[in-house]
């Protein structure tokens, strides 16, 4: 097994904090979600398979390589590990992958439909290329699906057609990205904003 690269213990602590950020509003109950980050071109640290991610420490953070191939002794990601790999491989300016399963991004990927309308919110502003409320974005719901790689190749599908950094699976949760862990939390942070009014919103039958 290699030796974790120097930045290891630093993006370790990253994931570290956004896992407890995240469980204290409810985004990643149990066991659930898993968060990556890039140390190199080859490389990334990512969440061990089945850890909470509100008590995690350094020994629940893996290195994995950019197939997703564990470089951790004796410790298994997560069989999502591929979407964020791929996710990687598109883009180098990816430096993190978070991916979240609140209630509200949950009931709202179980509507049935192909993909979530939001407009005219100010907090959109906080995703790369929007300046104004006045728009409206699109978040696409792909079909849950145990298969990785058929569930890969569905995300690779609408990332070629889809601007915004981010995506629902049916029933289970969002998956975001950022320039850095700081970029993909402040992503999770404004769609969880903008599900929670959607939620609200429909609630009051508007």
């Amino acid at each position: 097994m290699q030796q974790a690269p120097p930045d290891f213990s630093v993006k370790a602590q990253q994931l570290i904090e956004v896992g407890r950020f995240f469980f204290e509003r409810g985004w990643v109950p149990a066991t659930s979600g898993n968060f990556s980050a890039r140390l190199d071109d080859d490389r990334l640290a990512i969440t061990v398979s089945g850890r909470h991610k509100g008590r995690l420490g350094e020994a629940d953070i893996m290195l994995v390589d950019g197939q997703g191939q564990s470089l951790s002794a004796g410790r298994k990601p997560s069989a999502e590990t591929l979407l964020h790999t791929l996710l990687y491989r598109r883009d180098p300016d990816i430096r993190a992958v978070l991916h979240t399963h609140s209630v509200n991004a949950t009931v709202l990927s179980k509507t049935g439909r192909t993909e979530l309308r939001l407009r005219d919110y100010e907090v959109q502003k906080a995703f790369p290329g929007i300046d104004s409320h006045d728009c409206e974005i699109t978040v696409p719901i792909i079909p849950n699906d145990q298969d990785m790689e058929r569930l890969a190749d569905r995300v690779v599908e609408l990332l070629d057609r889809q601007p915004i950094p981010g995506y629902l699976i049916a029933g289970h949760g969002l998956y975001t990205w950022g320039n850095s862990v700081d970029d993909a939390c402040r992503h999770i942070e404004a769609f969880e904003f903008l599900f929670e009014c959607e939620v609200l919103t429909r609630r009051l039958g508007q």
